[in-house]
């Protein structure tokens, strides 16, 4: 019940302090669905490839999102936006595969952000890892706004963290990832590392999640809803 009421204590305090439209309509609707079932929540699955896993020095590059609707993955509505960066990927490349030559077109980030709050302003942000995208999300808000901004997020990694915590003490951290989490689940394993190709990976992995828990029409936003 108290993380309940500090959910909505903390979306309501948001909604009235957002200045961007979109991110208010998002808290608002994050708001109205706390208690629905999420079978009946329009969900965004989300990955970001970037320079590096510092927030605050590092750089996006890359954002991949694919909806859920209706309990199914809309793979004719996923998106793949490349951003432009101040200076060059890097060593980075080796990871994610973007290439300086693949910016030279690339969207500035201010219009990559008001793209994204557009496509999540009547959905949840799902992703893995949620922490780490989420930081990179609300650094540049930071940036652009010159205001700090709570995001929320489903987050695969806590779900199958928690699950795996039930069964064994300690967990190595290899286990967590995408792959090795999709793998508990019978999934195929997919190239990582690709924003859109994750983006799908981990919108596949929660609904095998959500079937484990008892079916995505038990499980409630407010269950799985984190704050970061």
């Amino acid at each position: 019940m108290f993380q309940r009421w500090w959910l909505q204590y903390q979306l309501k305090r948001l909604v009235k302090n957002s200045k961007l439209n979109a991110l208010r309509d998002h808290y608002q609707y994050l708001l109205s669905q706390l208690d629905s079932p999420i079978s009946d929540i329009k969900l965004l699955a989300l990955d970001i490839e970037m320079t590096g896993l510092d927030s605050k020095k590092d750089q996006m590059v890359s954002i991949g999102v694919i909806p859920i609707i209706n309990a199914k993955i809309q793979p004719k509505l996923a998106q793949y936006k490349l951003i432009k960066i101040q200076g060059t990927v890097g060593q980075s490349a080796v990871i994610h595969g973007v290439l300086d030559r693949h910016l030279t077109n690339a969207l500035p980030l201010q219009e990559v952000l008001q793209w994204l709050f557009e496509q999540c302003k009547d959905k949840v942000i799902v992703a893995h890892y949620a922490s780490l995208d989420l930081q990179f999300l609300q650094q540049s808000l930071v940036g652009a706004q010159k205001q700090s901004f709570a995001l929320f997020a489903i987050d695969t990694l806590l779900i199958d963290k928690k699950r795996e915590l039930r069964k064994h003490q300690s967990l190595n951290t290899s286990s967590l990832r995408l792959n090795a989490c999709r793998e508990r689940y019978n999934l195929p394993i997919y190239n990582a590392h690709n924003a859109l190709t994750d983006a799908l990976a981990c919108a596949e992995l929660l609904l095998a999640q959500l079937s484990k828990m008892g079916g995505i029409d038990k499980v409630t936003l407010q269950q799985l809803l984190n704050k970061h």
